[in-house]
Formats: C-alpha cells, sequence, structure tokens
C-alpha cells in the first residue's frame, strides 16, 4: 500500500494488533519495506496516534524478545528438510 503515509501508519499499527503479525509479516502483507514500517510504526505512529502506539509497542516488543527463537526453529526446519530429502 502506498499512497498516505500517515495513513499507512495507522493501518500498519491496526493491522500488527489485529494480526499480532511481525514487522517483515506486515511488510510482505502492505508491499513495502521493513524499513518503511519501523520508520511509520516508530517515527510517525506516536505522534499522529498516540493511543495507538503503545498497544503496537507492546507487540513489536513480544515479537523481538522471540525472534531468536523462530530463527532457531527456522533453522532446525532446514536441517530437518534436508536430511528428509537425503534419504
Amino acid at each position: 500500500m502506498k499512497g498516505e503515509p500517515n495513513e499507512r501508519a495507522v493501518r500498519l499499527g491496526e493491522y500488527i494488533i489485529e494480526t499480532h503479525s511481525t514487522v517483515r509479516g506486515a511488510a510482505a502483507q502492505f508491499g513495502i519495506s521493513k524499513s518503511t514500517v519501523h520508520k511509520d510504526l516508530q517515527e510517525r505512529l506516536p505522534k499522529i496516534s498516540p493511543s495507538l502506539y503503545p498497544q503496537v509497542r507492546v507487540i513489536l516488543d513480544k515479537n523481538k524478545e522471540e525472534r531468536h527463537i523462530r530463527g532457531g526453529l527456522a533453522t532446525k526446519q532446514k536441517y530437518f528438510d534436508i536430511a528428509q530429502n537425503k534419504k
């Protein structure tokens, strides 16, 4: 979703709250870069919707705490798939 940055920031915030999506997932859904998602949520959203920002921040912090676990699971799955293909 290209267009008005302030409107996009609010829609991104609402999307993340509804789906508990990661930044990467939100970027893919909206067809924008992860950098744009970060800029919209970190810089624009607190200024245009101070009531929405804390809710988004909680989810982003939770995702940040869990990302090393997701990375480990992805690596585990990758090597499991490789092992299955060799059989």
